[in-house]
């Protein structure tokens, strides 16, 4: 992918519009629900930025990923949840509250979880000095991106909820455009190699999925974590913030490798199928114990 329109000025307006419609769907109770579910968000950020990680750096060896595919799931791995993992969560009768509270958390520590797991990544699979190093204007320019516009969103809520409530269904049909194609740029700049690609990282993208989702719901029912968070947990861990992932490995201001981009494009396709069959499952599961409930 060279340094275009797309990678310069597409990329981050679009992950800008999509932080934005986060923004606009949180309010600082989301943050304070910590206290509310102390044990399920412990968990929940546990498998996030412990388990998860482990198993993916695990996944790419078992599956031998050329070194910066390898970073590419890796940097998905360290990448937060995002605003689609609220709907499947919802649609799957999970708690989309603790789903909420998780995305904001995680969003905000994830400014420096994932620079930490990025770094080790480009060490571990890349050589000695590959590092990016954590200098502070790429920080700055991360929270202008990621953070900037969850805050505008929250303000707005916050200030004008009408506006809000107005504004947040167009925004979430251009964040899903914008998603369209920030994977389609991601795909079609590559299209030459893509099926080498998909057969070299696909996959590994698919066990790797399937590994979040069932890190994420089956981890926290071992902890004796109601079935509706552990949905919700599931979700939040299986939906990874693809754009977030394309966006740093393409910008030219942060990774600028468009190849590490790649994983991220392919699991963003695969999780819709994966995501979608849990949650079909677990709300069926749901509505059957219900009626069991009621009999």
């Amino acid at each position: 992918m060279e340094q275009n329109v797309i990678t310069a000025v597409l990329l981050p307006v679009a992950l800008g519009v999509i932080m934005l419609g986060l923004g606009l769907s949180l309010k600082i109770e989301d943050f304070k629900r910590v206290i509310v579910y102390p044990k399920a968000v412990a968990i929940g950020l546990a498998c996030q930025m412990l388990i998860l990680p482990a198993a993916c750096l695990g996944i790419a060896h078992a599956f031998d990923l050329p070194p910066e595919l390898a970073v590419g799931l890796m940097l998905l791995a360290a990448s937060p949840g995002g605003a689609t993992a609220n709907l499947f969560s919802h649609l799957a009768k999970g708690d989309v509250a603790l789903n909420i509270t998780l995305t904001a958390v995680n969003s905000v520590l994830s400014l420096i979880t994932l620079p930490l797991i990025v770094n080790f990544s480009l060490e571990h699979f890349m050589g000695e000095g590959k590092s990016i190093p954590l200098q502070f204007g790429k920080v700055i320019q991360v929270v202008a991106i990621v953070l900037v516009p969850v805050f505008i969103g929250m303000a707005i809520r916050s200030k004008k909820p009408s506006v809000a409530e107005r504004l947040e269904k167009p925004v979430k049909i251009l964040s899903a455009v914008f998603l369209l194609l920030v994977i389609g740029s991601a795909i079609a700049n590559e299209r030459d190699k893509l099926g080498t690609f998909f057969k070299a990282v696909g996959p590994a993208c698919l066990a790797f999925n399937l590994a979040s989702l069932f890190i994420g719901y089956v981890v926290p029912r071992v902890f004796r974590v109601e079935k509706r968070q552990a949905v919700a947990i599931g979700m939040e861990i299986g939906i990874h913030n693809g754009t977030l992932a394309i966006a740093i490995a393409s910008s030219p201001q942060l990774l600028n490798n468009p190849m590490m981009a790649i994983p991220a494009a392919i699991y963003s396709l695969i999780m819709f199928f994966t995501a979608g069959a849990f949650g079909w499952f677990s709300a069926r599961n749901s509505e059957r114990s219900e009626r069991q409930a009621e009999a």
